[in-house]
């Protein structure tokens, strides 16, 4: 929605988004047949085309999808880079309940604006989003990853995004406590999906304490029933006295509100755009001596596992590539502490250095 008053204080309109993160293109995807509503954010492509995820969400109004689509290719761009894969950054929503609202048909007329990108943009498995809906997407489009093993693809990257966490928690608690074990650490998970489970079997198996909550109490049941877990509130896991926050679900829960309450040393967790504004809340988890590993690095497993289909990589390749995020998080964390500098500026430095390297390589003729 444009803004249209003269007041200094105005809220930035679409463009004005648009120019300041930088983008290449923005694609409103409308279908009335089907009730698609989506928008596709292509952010940079300087390192190949634009991979990243589609999400499906029931936003507040269209301007929370399209802030959004924005905020989460801008991060694919960020996540690609640092974890030095050959690709641009993308990211998709489509608005409305995945639980409800999704069929064949609004997903092949998705797969079909995909398609007409002509491989700018390579879309994946993101919140609300399966193998099995990939595969309908892949019915319109080549242009898609994160397909069944049965069909040749990498399978479900959930499992990866959550090897990438848990590797990432350990390499915090190092910087934190001195060593990297997780036995006896209390960690509060928000956040129950497909990721979220991943990462408290991990935990569970290293004798970690582990708090979780979600927004669906049915997925709680059955987490309950599998893992030795506490249930938690949904407003109660900021209050918890924890060593560990992770925030697992939507993001921005790193926010003014929250960190008066959060308790924990450190803040890990595989949810996108953690920080609700980068600077001044990277700058207040520096500030209270809380250790936050960015949610970019840290949840780059998921397209890792994309990455190998893509590449035709083994998935040899893809265990070692997110082990190795462990070095790459210890190597902030401990450049942001050194400098002291909050460790999302940190990672975000890394990772543009080296988009402006490749991007001056290409001018050369």
């Amino acid at each position: 929605m444009v803004e249209t008053t003269t007041s200094t204080t105005h809220a930035p309109s679409l463009f004005e988004q648009i120019s300041t993160m930088g983008h290449e293109n923005v694609v409103f995807c409308y279908d009335d047949a089907t009730g698609l509503k989506a928008i596709i954010g292509v952010h940079n492509t300087v390192l190949g085309p634009a991979l990243g995820g589609t999400r499906m969400w029931v936003y507040e109004n269209e301007a929370d999808a399209v802030r959004d689509a924005l905020r989460l290719s801008r991060g694919m761009t960020f996540k690609n880079a640092i974890a030095g894969l050959n690709l641009g950054g993308g990211k998709a929503v489509i608005i409305g309940d995945a639980r409800t609202q999704k069929n064949e048909a609004l997903l092949r007329r998705f797969g079909k604006f995909v398609q007409s990108l002509n491989g700018k943009y390579i879309t994946a498995e993101d919140v609300g989003m399966n193998e099995r809906d990939m595969d309908y997407i892949a019915m319109e489009t080549q242009h898609v990853t994160g397909l069944a093993e049965s069909r040749g693809g990498a399978g479900d990257p959930s499992p990866y995004t959550a090897l990438g966490t848990y590797v990432g928690m350990k390499a915090a608690a190092k910087v934190a406590y001195g060593n990297d074990s997780l036995a006896g650490k209390k960690v509060a998970i928000q956040g129950a999906g497909n990721v979220g489970e991943h990462i408290i079997a991990h935990l569970e198996k290293e004798g970690a304490t582990i708090f979780v909550t979600d927004i669906y109490a049915d997925r709680l049941q059955a987490i309950a029933k599998k893992y030795k877990v506490e249930i938690v509130g949904k407003e109660d896991i900021y209050d918890l006295d924890v060593d560990i926050y992770a925030p697992c679900a939507l993001g921005a829960t790193v926010n003014d509100q929250t960190l008066s309450r959060l308790k924990c040393q450190i803040i890990a967790g595989c949810a996108n755009n953690q920080l609700q504004d980068e600077k001044r809340h990277g700058d207040a988890c520096l500030e209270k001596g809380i250790i936050y590993v960015p949610d970019f690095l840290i949840n780059a497993g998921g397209v890792i596992n994309v990455y190998s289909e893509y590449a035709k990589l083994p998935n040899e390749w893809v265990v070692n590539k997110t082990e190795s995020l462990y070095d790459a998080c210890l190597e902030v964390l401990k450049t942001s502490l050194t400098k002291k500098q909050n460790a999302q500026e940190v990672a975000i430095a890394i990772a543009q250095k080296r988009i402006d390297t490749i991007a001056k390589i290409k001018t050369v003729r």
